[in-house]
């Protein structure tokens, strides 16, 4: 296990010195605003999502933070900036549905008690830069562990310049139940050590905390469905904690105010409320009935594994039996997640990044296509699905004329190899490059 200090200094560190690498020192962040010059991408590759197929070569006309060409030679207007690439492959920019930018590795519930949120904000914008490097340019935050609406700082800080990182949607805390997942259960009850997460024991106080929370800048509700989940004898056992009728009321309010819901949710019955309520996604998803992934497929409900993350922790576990009941569940899911496929589930990808270090998620597509995706289905998943399930289809996930210029290289071709994602050596956001 690591030790809880060494995140403040590994995640920030590491991060501040890529970001020195790309962005000049003597200018401020402001700044770091697409400017006039055309920019022409080139590479030996360049992938179509939709499709699958790959152009070779490959080039991307960009103006301003939009594209304008995408074909194997695009016009090159006169002073344009001509980038070759060599041999990588273009592709649009990663999407990772579920990070917790104010969480690192090492105890999480101790971390979100000794650290001030103040400290955990800059951690979190480190972890933004970070995961920025690894050529994710859009991200949706699952929650800040405790830390309230401080992901709005976050987002807003981005959005104007003032800090690299992703395209973000935010959640501010979960919502929780009394003594659910994440209320410090583990804790002496007379200390009274506050819920990672936002109370609400009834519909009426899921629909007053959604308020409160959109009031505060959140663009979705995360709620803890399921928790605590344990493996008994080989069985999943995952118990529920808002009815059907109480994720309902949770999806109206949100559909009235212009947003989403999605859930923690790793097995029935959970799995099984949140797709008769409609939530726009059901996060870890590690059980689902036939009836769960009828219910998924006939309403577009995106499944999120967050195999990374489980991974993880069957690898970096205080005690070897903690480490066994973490490859328990591990093996299971897998075994779950071959059904899913083969039921038709869609699914998003979200890597639970955090708790293991910023930048290194996109170890998750590897996973998924060792457990059973095919390298296009993957990223299609990332990207096509991804931009839907964050609200901005037809505008990110894919290389087209009028999509913003977010776009990635990677060494080889992914679809033979899909590792190489995890070694993305070129990311460009709204027409700026940010590594090189």
């Amino acid at each position: 296990m690591w030790n809880s200090s060494e995140p403040h200094f590994s995640v920030a560190c590491i991060a501040l010195a890529l970001a020195a690498t790309v962005l000049p020192q003597n200018r401020p962040l402001r700044a770091q605003q697409p400017v006039s010059v055309p920019i022409v991408l080139h590479a030996d590759r360049l992938l179509q999502v939709e499709t699958g197929k790959l152009l070779q070569p490959g080039e991307v006309l960009i103006q301003g933070d939009r594209i304008r060409a995408v074909d194997t030679h695009v016009d090159r207007p006169q002073g344009a900036n001509i980038i070759d690439l060599g041999d990588r492959t273009l592709m649009p920019g990663l999407i990772d549905a579920h990070v917790h930018l104010f969480l690192h590795p090492g105890a999480e519930d101790l971390q979100t008690v000794e650290e001030a949120v103040p400290w955990r904000v800059i951690l979190a914008e480190q972890a933004a830069k970070a995961d920025l490097l690894a050529g994710f340019t859009a991200e949706r935050d699952m929650g800040t562990e405790g830390a309230g609406s401080a992901d709005t700082a976050i987002r807003d800080a981005i959005n104007q310049g003032f800090i690299p990182g992703p395209r973000m949607r935010i959640s501010g805390n979960a919502i929780d139940i009394l003594g659910g997942h994440e209320d410090a259960n583990r804790y002496n009850p007379a200390q009274h050590v506050l819920s990672n997460a936002d109370y609400a024991d009834s519909a009426e106080q899921i629909v007053e905390v959604m308020r409160e929370q959109h009031k505060e800048g959140s663009d979705f509700a995360k709620i803890y469905e399921t928790g605590p989940d344990r493996m008994v004898d080989g069985v999943l056992h995952t118990p529920y904690q808002y009815t059907a009728t109480q994720l309902t009321a949770a999806v109206e309010e949100a559909r009235r105010l212009g947003t989403t819901v999605a859930v923690h949710a790793m097995g029935e019955p959970g799995t099984l409320y949140a797709a008769q309520a409609g939530v726009a996604s059901i996060d870890h998803a590690t059980q689902l009935s036939d009836e769960t992934m009828r219910l998924m497929r006939e309403k577009g409900i995106f499944a999120v594994p967050t195999f990374t993350i489980f991974d993880y922790f069957a690898h970096h576990r205080e005690s070897q039996d903690q480490a066994a009941a973490e490859a328990e569940m591990l093996d299971y899911k897998i075994r779950e997640f071959k059904k899913q496929i083969a039921g038709g589930v869609q699914f998003a990808v979200g890597s639970d990044v955090g708790p293991f270090p910023h930048g290194t998620q996109a170890h998750e597509l590897t996973l998924m296509v060792q457990y059973g995706m095919t390298p296009v289905a993957a990223l299609q998943a990332d990207m096509i699905h991804g931009a839907k399930l964050l609200g901005w289809e037809g505008q990110i996930g894919e290389l087209k004329p009028g999509y913003y210029a977010d776009i990635v290289a990677v060494p080889g071709n992914p679809l033979d190899d899909i590792s190489v994602v995890e070694h993305v050596s070129f990311v460009m956001k709204s027409g700026v490059v940010v590594r090189r």
